[in-house]
């Protein structure tokens, strides 16, 4: 069974930074492929925030470009977001995502505020 374990939320003031880890289990990030992260803020819907391929390929959406940095350890099986500049619009739920959504993880929170 293929297990993705987010950890490193937290609260953190605006301008803050926060580095969210994702350990999987069952299966190597290699073998399943892109990874993601999503986000859910309060009362909205699920959305992308960057992807990663297996060679270390990276998309991200454009209210994070520049502040979050998504990167993989294929050999730790771990996949990273630093963020950046944190902004209290980027409080959500943040969810580790692979193989283009088909494995999720159970989010770890981040939330913005002074």
């Amino acid at each position: 069974q293929v297990q993705l374990v987010e950890s490193g939320g937290g609260l953190v003031q605006p301008g803050g930074s926060l580095r969210l880890s994702c350990a999987t289990s069952g299966k190597s990030i290699f073998s399943i492929g892109i990874m993601g992260w999503h986000r859910q803020a309060p009362g909205k819907e699920r959305d992308l925030v960057a992807t990663i391929s297996r060679t270390g390929f990276t998309n991200y959406v454009d209210s994070v470009k520049g502040r979050f940095t998504m990167s993989r350890d294929n050999a730790k099986n771990t996949v990273y977001l630093q963020m950046n500049s944190l902004k209290p619009g980027d409080t959500a739920v943040y969810y580790c995502t692979g193989g283009n959504g088909v494995y999720w993880g159970q989010g770890t929170q981040v939330t913005v505020s002074s």
